[in-house]
């Protein structure tokens, strides 16, 4: 397989760094961010981004990581997975603005199980979607409310997401 680097760190912090000015932005002052990622890479994501965002604005949100794994529509498909832990913050989501946070959003079934999942958690205010990267091809009417970088890219390549809390380094690629 050829690997194509198409982000490397500073450009992965830069996309960080601007999301959470969004998510900032968006919020308007009100309410409680709750960022939940989703398991494996979303969830150091959504800790990076807090992190920013506590920078910014301290005191105004948390975060935590939601497991789908029971919630995917393609368990007969795939190979086993074993459930990673939800850690939902001690307030909760009850009334907060909660947002998804993953690696890469592809056909929207990720996420259409994040809902899922988050409905047995509790009611938010609202819910956004935070995505490294969009690479189109949805087969759901999903769309990301904030994204590090829109990447058209074909079917049959994959798009690999490497963090230093998994991989030692990071850098998005599109493997042929």
């Amino acid at each position: 397989m050829v690997a194509r680097p198409v982000l490397n760190g500073p450009d992965i912090t830069r996309a960080l760094r601007r999301i959470a000015h969004e998510v900032l932005e968006s919020r308007r002052g009100e309410g409680q961010l709750v960022f939940l990622g989703i398991p494996t890479r979303g969830v150091a994501l959504a800790a990076r981004l807090q992190a920013i965002v506590e920078e910014i604005e301290p005191g105004t949100s948390s975060h935590g990581a939601l497991d789908i794994t029971l919630y995917r529509d393609d368990l007969a498909r795939t190979p086993t997975r074993t459930p990673a832990p939800t850690r939902i913050p001690a307030a909760g989501i009850d009334d907060a603005i909660v947002v998804l946070v993953d690696d890469v959003l592809y056909s929207g079934r990720t996420i259409r199980a994040a809902l899922d999942a988050l409905a047995d958690h509790g009611r938010p205010r609202a819910v956004r979607l935070a995505v490294l990267i969009d690479r189109g091809h949805r087969e759901l009417p999903i769309r990301a409310d904030f994204v590090g970088k829109n990447l058209p890219s074909s079917a049959s390549e994959r798009v690999s997401v490497h963090l230093d809390e998994f991989d030692g380094l990071d850098e998005v690629v599109i493997e042929a």
